[in-house]
């Protein structure tokens, strides 16, 4: 994702530029701009990305903080002590965080939520697809489309991935998660009450719109105060 950004800013964008790529796998070797570390680069820049590991955020948020930089979280799988880290760095900068930097999967949330608040009594699953390589299961945005449907269904409880012979809870959201070839990424979502069922889906074609929704992100977040931002916040 890192490498389709920097795409993405070389060959179509006039308003953005790169001021330091940075990644473990650069060496000494490497051009001018290419650094192994943050604290290699010592430069100007308005907002730092990060498309990495969700390992690093302890590393990324302590540079952030003291150049007093904004950064947009678009990486996965945080654990519960790395979300806090989040959460604190926002009280000292702007903070953008998101499972997913797609806009249409921000809509498919607001959506999801809206139909479930109308069939309170109905069952809930969700179904996501990605590619054989990613390491997160569920994925980052399936949990976001669940934390979407608590906020109206606040019992809601999460069966992941169900297995065995037990009936299925009244209040359990169902998530299952698909690994296979190339996929971009698919999350469906199936609302059904026994009498009929609404099924939402979002399909990302390509990488490129979550590189797309970074660039809106960072180019929001920093007109922004010190705070903890999400796609709510960018899409109203």
């Amino acid at each position: 994702m890192g490498q389709i950004l920097c795409d993405l800013i070389e060959n179509g964008s006039d308003n953005y530029s790169i001021a330091a790529r940075v990644s473990r796998r650069y060496t000494e070797d490497s051009p001018d701009g290419y650094y192994s570390e943050l604290g290699g680069f010592t430069g100007k820049a308005d907002c730092l990305i990060d498309f990495s590991n969700h390992e690093a955020i302890g590393e990324i948020a302590e540079y952030c903080i003291s150049r007093n930089l904004p950064m947009v979280i678009a990486t996965t799988g945080h654990t519960p002590e790395e979300l806090e880290i989040i959460r604190n760095a926002a009280s000292s900068i702007p903070v953008f965080h998101s499972a997913n930097m797609s806009v249409g999967v921000a809509l498919l949330c607001k959506l999801v939520s809206e139909a479930v608040g109308m069939f309170p009594d109905a069952d809930v699953e969700i179904i996501e697809k990605h590619h054989n390589r990613k390491l997160d299961a569920p994925s980052g945005t399936a949990l976001m489309i669940a934390k979407s449907i608590q906020e109206v269904r606040t019992e809601a409880t999460l069966n992941l991935g169900r297995s065995g012979s037990a009936k299925r809870a009244k209040e359990e959201i169902g998530i299952h998660a698909v690994r296979i070839g190339n996929e971009v990424g698919t999350h469906e979502v199936l609302i059904s009450n026994g009498n009929e069922t609404i099924t939402l889906r979002h399909e990302a074609e390509n990488r490129a719109l979550f590189a797309q929704g970074a660039l809106k992100a960072a180019s929001f977040l920093v007109e922004q105060k010190p705070g903890y931002y999400t796609m709510k916040d960018l899409v109203g």
